[in-house]
């Protein structure tokens, strides 16, 4: 058994909960932290004493953590305190284990204090907090959810909003109103951002005062046009000016609209990579590529329908050459599709692998870790979404050089070996001469759904896992001392219990929370709808959203989704950072474990049937018309050649006679005949009347009709 980094233990006599802050490589001691404890500090602990006291049930493994902090929307001001307190901390907060050590830590914190003048209080606020929350730079985000007003501007009761004047006379008194508001964006936009000439932020607010606060405008005896401002108590100052500017543009933004979008990416963008390539043991480097597999596919839905090529993208520790995530769809490549693949990567294998009716145990796949550093193409991961990711949990990220995909040269090769082994099994595979004048068109021999090739891949991937000898992995002495196999499960095994540290553990949902795609759902009566899909969740149930939204009308809820898999959803409460599982209902099984392009593809495919018989069905509309018009034509005629003189008030008040006339006829023409065809059949001629037959005779409708009838004329 092994402990990782960011895993939470419960201690069962004291009831507290550790955080796993560092374990060294041999395996032997860790630093834990009390979660809770507001003076908390790390102390070290052995590993064996750990994992004896998980096997005696002493301590207890936490898989959820509730301590973890989303970053959600955050707010410029959050986002600054965040980058202010990280930018304080992290070169210390990365010495590890020297920053554990107490002896070592005071003069790590003194530096500190000295070169950002802040106290020693301060320094350990922030430390505590990172150690206690997960270790990512999202844990240094102030607790503003427990505040009232989050995210909303303030309004003016009495007076001017904001700090007093220092100097009453002469002081601006205005509140920036959305009147107001609307000045200040046209000028940002004119006179800043869009301007040529590169003006400096006080030159835009001169000239938005000259063009929308002055007073009055006059020519001078010199020829040049004066322009008098209005009294300072009415007019904006700089120091709001500035404020909204930086509640509403982001720095990017800003530099992009004043040097271009070429200059910043080469001058001023974020650096994300390291220059390290050292891989010290598992998760030191994971290596995370995609390909576009040589297959067509058809769709779940209809074989008829062939859906393309598939996207594989592979997620490969390089110390051990396990394969530690992937994902398989038609998304890519693309961020969304490596997103899928690292959410893979701390997914449970065992549940992952029962999706696809493949039963394997935790020790055959035992990869649910992230890695320190991440080493990708360029595309996917190079860009400003990868910063949710590095945000959430501090991870390095290096990019490719253009032209050397050598750099992935594990991953690369491995996709080589896969389609080399499936090559020629699979029905619809591309062949060399695809789309070559005489050559067979590939396509029309597909068979195999996305479900099926995913079920292929995956069992390719388990057997390289658990069985495939690399001949030429460069096995150090200390590993030709210990004879480790060079297969990829005994050398991440080998790794995690000789040089582990690297790999830490974070919850599924957690990084579902900040990897997943979100998108708005709709709270209708009828479920919470997404792309045409219902769903419900428990939250939904208990709290009568349905009830409510037939009555009051329906409302807009954010939610993450896995484009993998259409059977849920999830609600994000940005202020609760939780999520809720919403699940499809019942007569929604259609989409159960369907991939969303499945879905959307079907959904158009209905679309294109009903516009086929649009047309179709006029002609039927039409028909109907017509025969409904000759009916009642027919009608008409037949009344009028049958009609009586008679008044209105005659007809009107024998409308109930009349109507029993008809429930009487209706009766005798509806009646059952339940007796055989043979009786029916029988001559009455010959059939003698028996004595006192007469007797008993009843008269029939018709004769009491008639009967009726002449009493009337009477």
């Amino acid at each position: 058994m092994n402990i990782y980094v960011n895993e939470l233990l419960e201690e069962k006599r004291s009831k507290s909960i550790l955080r796993v802050l560092w374990v060294d490589p041999g395996n032997i001691v860790a630093y834990v932290i009390d979660v809770d404890c507001k003076k908390g500090l790390p102390l070290v602990r052995r590993v064996s004493d750990i994992v004896e006291d998980i096997i005696n049930g002493e301590i207890v493994k936490h898989r959820k953590d509730p301590y973890l902090i989303n970053s959600g929307n955050l707010s410029s001001v959050e986002r600054e305190n965040k980058e202010r307190a990280w930018e304080v901390i992290k070169d210390i907060a990365r010495n590890e284990p020297d920053i554990f050590v107490r002896e070592k830590r005071g003069k790590l914190i003194e530096e500190v204090m000295t070169e950002h003048g802040i106290t020693k209080m301060t320094v350990y606020k922030y430390l505590r907090r990172y150690w206690q929350r997960g270790k990512n730079p999202n844990a240094l985000i102030p607790d503003y959810k427990n505040s009232g007003g989050r995210g909303k501007e303030k309004t003016a009761k009495n007076g001017r909003i904001g700090r007093k004047p220092k100097f009453k006379e002469g002081a601006s008194l205005i509140n920036i109103d959305e009147a107001t508001k609307k000045i200040l964006r046209v000028s940002f936009v004119k006179h800043y951002l869009k301007n040529a000439k590169k003006t400096t932020l006080q030159d835009a607010y001169n000239f938005m005062i000259r063009d929308f606060f002055a007073e009055d405008i006059y020519i001078g005896e010199d020829g040049i046009e004066k322009v008098i401002i209005k009294d300072s108590s009415v007019v904006p100052t700089m120091r709001q000016y500035r404020y909204w500017y930086k509640k509403e543009h982001e720095i990017e933004e800003t530099l992009k609209a004043k040097l271009g979008k070429k200059k910043f990416e080469k001058d001023h963008r974020a650096i994300l990579g390291s220059s390290t390539y050292e891989t010290f043991g598992p998760g030191s480097r994971f290596q995370i590529d995609a390909t576009i597999a040589d297959v067509y596919l058809v769709s779940r839905y209809n074989p008829n329908w062939i859906i393309g090529r598939p996207v594989v993208y592979l997620v490969i520790d390089v110390f051990s050459r396990m394969v530690a995530g992937l994902y398989i769809g038609l998304e890519g490549p693309s961020w969304l599709g490596a997103m899928m693949a690292i959410a893979n990567t701390v997914t449970d294998k065992v549940e992952f692998c029962k999706e696809y009716g493949i039963t394997i145990t935790k020790e055959q796949w035992p990869c649910e870790h992230l890695p320190e550093l991440f080493l990708a193409d360029r595309g996917e991961l190079e860009g400003y979404n990868i910063e949710r990711l590095i945000d959430a949990f501090d991870l390095y990220v290096e990019n490719a050089a253009p032209y050397r995909a050598d750099w992935k040269g594990i991953v690369e090769k491995h996709f080589d070996i896969l389609h080399q082994k499936v090559k020629p099994l699979l029905p619809g595979y591309i062949d060399t001469d695809f789309r070559q004048r005489g050559a067979k068109d590939y396509r029309l021999d597909a068979k195999l759904t996305i479900e099926d090739f995913s079920e292929i891949i995956i069992r390719q991937v388990i057997s390289h896992n658990t069985k495939k000898y690399l001949q030429n992995y460069p096995r150090d002495l200390e590993m030709i001392e210990q004879d480790v196999k060079p297969c990829p499960i005994e050398l991440w095994n080998w790794g995690v219990k000789n040089r582990s540290g690297s790999l830490t553990y974070h919850s599924p949902e957690i990084v579902k929370l900040n990897l997943l795609p979100r998108s708005k759902a709709t709270v209708t009566a009828t479920g919470i709808k997404m792309n045409s899909m219902l769903y419900t969740s428990e939250k939904a149930t208990s709290e009568n959203w349905h009830t409510i939204a037939r009555n009051k009308g329906t409302w807009k809820v954010d939610v993450a989704y896995d484009p993998r898999n259409t059977s849920k959803i999830y609600l994000v409460n940005e202020f609760e950072d939780s999520i809720d599982t919403c699940y499809l209902l019942e007569h929604q099984h259609k989409y159960e474990n369907k991939d969303l392009h499945e879905v959307i593809y079907l959904h158009e495919h209905e679309k294109w049937i009903a516009k086929q018989n649009e047309h179709e069905q006029l002609q039927k509309d039409i028909d109907s018309i017509s025969e409904t018009e000759f009916i009642i034509e027919n009608a008409i005629k037949n009344s009028e050649d049958k009609i009586v003189d008679q008044s209105n008030s005659a007809k009107v008040s024998s409308i109930n006679p009349d109507r029993k006339k008809e429930k009487d006829a209706n009766r005798e023409r509806e009646a059952f005949d339940l007796s055989p065809e043979d009786e029916n059949n029988i001559n009455t001629d010959v059939i003698e009347e028996q004595p006192g037959e007469e007797e008993y005779k009843r008269p029939s409708i018709k004769e009491l009709l008639e009967e009726q009838d002449l009493a009337e004329n009477d």
